[in-house]
């Protein structure tokens, strides 16, 4: 009896893990490869799970999907909306909702298995499944590939993976070359002297501080990086203070930034930390402000030749028009550490999950940026239809195209 995997995603988007704490998605995605067959091993890298199928001589491919949720409130209005909540590393209590889209990534790697298991008398070679805890921190295959997962299972030929993006459904996303940018995670403390509202010229205010700064790493992009190259600096959070008349100790920036090589990063690195420095001395600091790296991502590096042998797989299955080149997504992953820690090429595409009518009514009228809700939006929600079968079919493809 075969897998129901429309039920699978709805119940996986509605009950959505934050990173490293999706015990029960580990739990399902392993019984369903334990079912298939598949040697599991679970709680890798915390809560990560690996699967294992060797099916005689023939390469070693890593097949990956992650799994972890987002702390959004979902507002999709959909029947099977997520009215989750979790506990995040500050002990708040937020609402959880799979925005990123990695329910549908966990679905379509189970169907691809199946469809593999089923189809195993036509491939020989091993396959190591990987579904990886989370990506949304940047930590989760680290932490995987920490726990020894290439000393205890066959070292990739090549890894693949895929994201559900908001392209019209049925459109495969895949180019050679930098497929994502490189990212950093920063957050900056900057100390003022606290005091009392009514009286603020006996403190240095670090609110003020900080929206000072806000505004001039802004520069960063618009006015210090040519424009014909790319650079994201955003500031996702800002925390101070706890009432409207006390002036706070100190103010703490979250930092994502952007970029598509090694040069660029260390430009905007070297930027960020000059502005902040630079805003604090203004302000009259006392203390010297405190840059801390959170997470640091690679960009995403597609293989030349394996892109264009998966390439021609897909269009051939799907069709040409269905393959395009989605150009240099500025969003980051973590998945290229499989590749890079194993010295293994790597091919990672998008498939869409947009109506495809929807889609082309926001082509036609200039408001996708408007109208298509994106990825960590809680908007966001991929037609189940046809996104699963294609997520199922691109992911078991790729395989196929190496395993034969």
């Amino acid at each position: 009896m075969s897998i129901d995997l429309e039920a699978l995603y709805i119940d996986l988007h509605q009950h959505p893990e934050l990173s490293f704490q999706e015990t029960r998605t580990a739990g399902i995605a392993a019984g369903h490869l334990r079912d298939l067959g598949l040697e599991v091993e679970e709680g890798v890298g915390i809560t990560g799970v690996v699967g294992l199928l060797r099916n005689g001589d023939g390469p070693t491919i890593w097949a990956r999907a992650d799994m972890d949720a987002l702390p959004v409130e979902e507002q999709t209005g959909l029947a099977y909306a997520s009215t989750a909540t979790g506990v995040d590393p500050a002990g708040h209590t937020v609402p959880v909702m799979h925005a990123c889209g990695h329910d549908m990534h966990v679905t379509a790697m189970i169907g691809a298995v199946e469809r593999l298991v089923a189809d195993r008398a036509e491939w020989s070679g091993t396959l190591v499944v990987i579904i990886q805890p989370a990506e949304e921190y940047g930590a989760g295959a680290r932490a995987m590939l920490d726990a020894g997962i290439l000393d205890r299972y066959p070292k990739p030929d090549i890894v693949l993976g895929q994201h559900v993006t908001p392209f019209a459904a049925g459109i495969i996303g895949v180019r050679s070359g930098t497929q994502m940018a490189a990212s950093d995670g920063l957050t900056v403390t900057l100390h003022g002297r606290g005091g009392h509202g009514s009286r603020p010229h006996t403190t240095v205010d670090p609110v003020v501080m900080a929206a000072a700064t806000v505004m001039r790493l802004q520069t960063i992009a618009s006015r210090e990086t040519d424009p014909q190259d790319v650079a994201v600096v955003t500031v996702g959070s800002i925390h101070a203070g706890l009432k409207n008349n006390i002036i706070p100790a100190e103010a703490t920036l979250e930092l994502s930034l952007r970029y598509p090589n090694d040069e660029a990063r260390a430009t905007v690195l070297a930027s960020v930390e000059r502005i902040v420095r630079a805003e604090a001395l203004a302000s009259g600091a006392e203390r010297e402000p405190e840059i801390r790296t959170d997470h640091t991502l690679p960009p995403t590096i597609n293989d030349e030749d394996a892109v264009a042998r998966v390439t021609t797989a897909f269009q051939r299955v799907l069709g040409e028009a269905a393959v395009i080149d989605p150009g240099m997504i500025t969003g980051s992953e973590d998945v290229s550490w499989f590749a890079r820690d194993a010295g293994a090429p790597l091919v990672f595409w998008f498939w869409g999950g947009v109506d495809p009518a929807t889609f082309a009514a926001a082509v036609a009228g200039g408001s996708v940026a408007h109208d298509i809700p994106t990825n960590h939006s809680p908007l966001f929600a991929p037609e189940i239809h046809p996104t699963i079968e294609v997520g199922v079919t691109a992911m078991a493809t790729a395989v196929r195209e190496f395993l034969g």
